[in-house]
């Protein structure tokens, strides 16, 4: 039930986050669930590998500075949605961030109100 209360919440997210920001761009609210799935695996099977990644070729900064290294990650994971799918549409890598940083804000507090632990 965590869950899909979790995937439901970075889906409104990622749609109030195409609502504000100028350069990101979905489709619709189908597509705004699709793209959150998409988040999802792309963040199980290699937000991880990222992370160490990052934090290997910083010689341990970006494990440091994880807040920092956690939100790039994220960017670079939209980047890879945007790119494996038309229902997101990012104009440039700072957009990523932009909705990365947006979408952290709105999914931590829709998850504290609801009382969710991911």
């Amino acid at each position: 039930m965590s869950l899909l209360v979790s995937w439901l919440v970075l889906s409104a997210s990622v749609w109030i986050t195409a609502l504000v920001l100028p350069g990101f761009h979905v489709r619709s609210v189908g597509s705004a669930i699709v793209v959150a799935a998409l988040i999802g695996i792309l963040n199980f099977l290699l937000g991880w590998l990222l992370f160490a990644v990052f934090t290997i070729a910083t010689l341990g900064l970006a494990w440091l500075l994880a807040f920092i290294t956690r939100w790039i990650v994220d960017a670079i994971v939209l980047k890879l949605v945007d790119a494996l799918s038309d229902r997101l549409k990012i104009d440039g890598f700072r957009w990523a961030l932009a909705g990365s940083f947006v979408m952290s804000v709105l999914g931590t507090l829709a998850e504290w109100v609801l009382g969710v632990r991911s």
